[in-house]
C-alpha cells in the first residue's frame, strides 16, 4: 500500500470514528499532496509524499513556536495533535547517538581532519540522514568532531 493509499485509509478510519483532529490534519496533507500534484503535473512518489509531510510537519513545528509566543495555548494544543499525526507517517528520527555515529563513518571514509573539509563529509552523509534527521543539526555534529 503507497503512502497515499495509507493516508486515505486512515482519513476514512478517522471519519467512521469522529475523530476531527486526525480528520483535519489528515485533510491539510491531502490538500498539500494535491495541490503538489496539481502543481508538478504529475502523480507523486511516495519519497515526494514523505518530502510533503516533513515539510507539513515543520510548519506545524514554526506554528507551535508562534503560538507559544503569544500566548495562545489553544492553538498550541491543537497544531501538537496535527503534528502527532502528521508524524506517525515519518520514518523513525535518528537519536544523537546514531548521528554521531553516522558522522564519525562518513568523516573516516572522506579522511577529513578539520572544518575545511565539512562539505566533502556532509555531501556523503546528507543521502543517509534524509528525512531521519534535521541537515542543521547534522551540519553542527559534524562541525563538532571536525573541531
Amino acid at each position: 500500500m503507497s503512502l497515499k493509499e495509507q493516508i486515505t485509509a486512515d482519513l476514512k478510519a478517522a471519519l467512521k470514528a469522529g475523530d476531527e483532529t486526525r480528520k483535519n490534519a489528515i485533510r491539510a496533507l491531502q490538500a498539500a499532496i494535491k495541490q503538489s500534484e496539481v502543481d508538478r503535473q504529475t502523480t507523486l512518489a511516495d519519497d515526494d509524499v514523505l518530502a510533503l509531510i516533513q515539510k507539513e510537519a515543520k510548519s506545524r513545528r514554526e506554528s507551535i513556536a508562534d503560538a507559544q509566543k503569544a500566548g495562545r495555548a489553544d492553538l498550541v494544543a491543537v497544531y501538537e495533535a496535527e503534528l502527532a499525526v502528521m508524524e506517525a507517517y515519518l520514518p523513525q528520527p535518528l537519536s544523537r547517538e546514531e548521528l554521531v555515529s553516522l558522522a564519525k563513518a562518513a568523516i573516516a571514509e572522506v579522511g577529513a581532519t578539520d572544518v575545511k573539509q565539512q562539505g566533502a563529509v556532509m555531501k556523503l552523509l546528507a543521502p543517509r540522514t534524509k528525512g531521519r534527521a534535521d541537515g542543521k543539526l547534522v551540519s553542527e555534529i559534524v562541525r563538532e568532531l571536525l573541531s
